[in-house]
């Protein structure tokens, strides 16, 4: 168990934190939910009936909207776009390790480089693709919750409810989503650029701390 710890200890420490936040998410979001239910006329509603509602589901994908799109951008653009100096780019001279052709014959190769195929061609680009379609998956709930909480509203103020293509035309709906992607953005610029220039030692996201600005990650 101490071994299986030492190894996923990343993972488990980032998971753990995830949980955290999304305790803290849930407690304070209904105070806040019942709040604004209670100041338009509404009544309380419990924890089981809040985790349905469109308030959490809006502000749960929102964000995972969002992560998963810069993560799924970043994995991608770094393909082929490079930045001189950047930890998070690779080298200017030659192909790396990542570049190379996979090989069936290779001791310890997953199942789908020795089928190769359209096997292989997944996993060959199955980083990616889970990415993209994780982001698709939580734009579509992101969507639908925004929806539903703005008809949630609608009903207590007595207006009329919005279709899903009324929807779209909606102000509120892109608001939420290019409000919390341009943050993510901003922050994959900032690891690009300030690895260029600034150091963490032992961090796999930095360059060694005698590293010349102009060297490029791995």
């Amino acid at each position: 168990m101490k071994k299986f710890f030492y190894h996923n200890s990343l993972s488990i420490v980032f998971l753990l934190l995830f949980i955290g936040a999304f305790i803290g998410q849930v407690f304070f979001g209904i105070e806040e939910y019942n709040k604004e239910l209670l100041e338009n006329g509404g009544h309380a509603v419990t924890m089981s009936n809040y985790l349905t509602t469109g308030h959490f589901i809006e502000a749960t994908f929102e964000n995972w909207e969002s992560e998963f799109l810069q993560m799924a951008l970043l994995v991608w653009l770094t393909i082929f776009l490079k930045q001189k100096g950047s930890s998070e780019s690779k080298g200017f001279d030659g192909d790396e390790e990542v570049d190379r052709e996979p090989s069936a014959n290779r001791k310890g190769a997953p199942w789908p480089v020795k089928k190769g195929g359209v096997w292989l061609w997944l996993y060959k680009n199955s980083l990616t693709i889970s990415l993209f379609l994780l982001f698709f998956a939580s734009f579509v709930l992101h969507f639908y919750g925004s929806l539903k909480d703005e008809n949630t509203v609608n009903v207590l103020k007595g207006d009329p409810q919005l279709s899903l293509v009324d929807y779209l035309g909606e102000s509120r709906f892109w608001f939420e989503s290019f409000q919390n992607w341009q943050s993510e953005f901003l922050s994959v610029f900032a690891i690009i650029v300030l690895s260029i220039f600034l150091r963490q030692k032992g961090s796999s996201q930095s360059k060694p701390v005698d590293a010349p600005h102009s060297e490029t990650g791995e």
